[in-house]
């Protein structure tokens, strides 16, 4: 079965997971902080419920694929399918009723991704893509999502969660790239990769992200023409440093000042 076959099931899994979320937001929410002692880390029970309904519908559905997620724990990792979940990217934005956040929904084939969504159910937007195509579904209608070219930095708009969740060497690093820019401008979680995958900006470049952080937004970058990589510039994302460009010119001058520091 090829990821394709999966469109409609993730479709699915975007609904449950939504109708789950939009009671929680905006209202008087409590919230719990997962690293006590530590960087503040908050969960809710909008997160929970999401992950729980998507978990339930999967184990349904497909009950020899593992699972991935971020508020439980790991099921079957070692299957030929893996779906990674982060039941709502942005918690922060989340509980301060920001709407810059968003469930994340990938699957993996062989530890590799292979499709992935971004649902939004507030604003109602969905970006999903198999690494080949990506398309957008929400107010604006349905198209084809489509990075843009960027010939260098001098032209690039960047975009980062915050560089206060860089350790001090990481954010030397990514200063020397933020000064070559034409913009820089901070927030957006998982909404930055799917506005770079939407040709509204040219880079993403983060640290310490999760698995659940960005494997289901690599399909969706990829299928509009854009690049992923590791700060090293390899395919292997587990060491939480992300840079993604969606033109090979702007990933490259930006990498150099990167591995530079």
């Amino acid at each position: 079965m090829s990821a394709v076959d999966f469109e409609g099931f993730v479709h699915e899994l975007a609904t449950v997971s939504g109708q789950a979320i939009l009671p929680f937001f905006r209202t008087a929410l409590g919230v719990e902080d997962k690293n006590s002692g530590g960087a503040f880390d908050p969960v809710t029970a909008a997160d929970r419920a999401a992950e729980q309904a998507m978990r339930t519908l999967i184990r349904r559905h497909f009950p020899s694929h593992g699972v991935r997620g971020e508020e439980f724990a790991d099921e079957g990792l070692d299957a030929e399918y893996v779906w990674v979940l982060d039941p709502i990217d942005g918690t922060k934005s989340f509980i301060t009723g920001l709407p810059a956040w968003g469930t994340l929904i990938g699957l993996c084939r062989e530890d590799q991704p292979a499709y992935g969504m971004m649902h939004q159910p507030f604003i109602g937007e969905r970006f999903y893509g198999d690494g080949a195509v990506s398309r957008y579904r929400g107010p604006a209608g349905e198209r084809r999502l489509h990075a843009r070219p960027c010939g260098g930095l001098d032209e690039a708009i960047l975009l980062t969660t915050s560089p206060l969740l860089m350790d001090e060497p990481d954010r030397a690093r990514y200063r020397a790239v933020e000064e070559r820019v034409r913009l820089p401008r901070y927030g957006g979680d998982c909404y930055a990769y799917c506005m770079l995958a939407a040709g509204h900006v040219d880079l993403v470049i983060e640290t310490n992200l999760k698995a659940f952080d960005i494997l289901p937004l690599v399909p969706v970058i990829e299928g509009a023409g854009g690049i992923v990589t590791s700060w090293e510039g390899t395919s292997d994302l587990s060491s939480g440093r992300v840079i993604a460009a969606g033109d090979p010119r702007a990933h490259e001058a930006a990498l150099k000042v990167l591995q530079q520091g």
